[in-house]
């Protein structure tokens, strides 16, 4: 099957049911960033606007960007002021005192050094960025589930991996490679308790994955995806992700 066909889709109101968890858990971003009346920031990868709307009560200037037209259809249905963009492609010039992404960087994988030169160009000098994305062994459970069990489907996972989650020492790299001072980058697990079943979750973020067997053997696959990861993630009743992330504090030179 041709990966064209098997795109991730960023559907609103799946996504706001199924991870709603991801802006909430996103929120210390807004502390590290400090937004100062009367600036103007960047949302890179804003999703529905859920976190986005947050910075409005700092009395600053907020633009959002998402790949996603669905996902900037719910965020203006909020009264926020976003636009369609790939992040690989932000045209930008010293526009924003501040540019924040949560969960978003590591969708952006075709080309990681093009992301950070465009947020590094879109900041104002001594404009910072406050980032957090999965970072080296997020999910490393769940991927390690879907490349076994899609073997047995007869899948090459390969084909739809698309995902980018760097250690510390290759993030900075990119970033003093673009200009950046960093101030702060951290890798970190954070354990997250989901909503509901893992299924959901497979559904939302995984979309590629599953789509790659007929739509009729989909349950098949779910189920054994979920007996593969039940004695790790699976604890209390509860479906618990093994997530990692890449927290960053950077900032452009005067």
């Amino acid at each position: 099957m041709s990966k064209t066909l098997t795109q991730q889709r960023w559907i609103a109101e799946r996504y706001a049911f199924n991870a709603g968890f991801v802006a909430k858990l996103g929120e210390p971003l807004i502390s590290l960033l400090k937004p100062k009346a009367g600036e103007r920031i960047l949302d890179l990868g804003c999703g529905d606007g859920a976190l986005t709307q947050k910075l409005l009560k700092f009395d600053v200037e907020v633009l959002g960007v998402d790949s996603s037209n669905d996902q900037i259809a719910a965020a203006k249905s909020k009264g926020l002021n976003a636009i369609v963009c790939d992040g690989h492609c932000l045209d930008f010039d010293n526009e924003f005192d501040a540019v924040m992404s949560n969960a978003a960087l590591h969708w952006m994988s075709k080309d990681p050094d093009a992301v950070i030169r465009g947020i590094f160009n879109a900041l104002k000098p001594g404009g910072r960025m406050v980032a957090e994305m999965g970072g080296k062994g997020n999910i490393d459970r769940i991927l390690g589930a879907l490349k076994t069990t899609l073997y047995e489907f007869g899948v090459d996972w390969r084909e739809f991996y698309s995902w980018y989650f760097p250690d510390q020492e290759d993030y900075s790299e990119r970033l003093a490679k673009a200009g950046f001072l960093i101030g702060k980058i951290e890798l970190f697990p954070r354990p997250t308790e989901l909503p509901g079943d893992i299924a959901k979750w497979l559904e939302t973020f995984a979309e590629p994955f599953l789509s790659s067997v007929a739509e009729t053997r989909r349950p098949d696959l779910l189920d054994a995806i979920k007996q593969v990861l039940r004695p790790f993630l699976f604890k209390n009743d509860r479906w618990i992700i093994d997530y990692m992330r890449l927290r960053v504090i950077a900032k452009k030179p005067y």
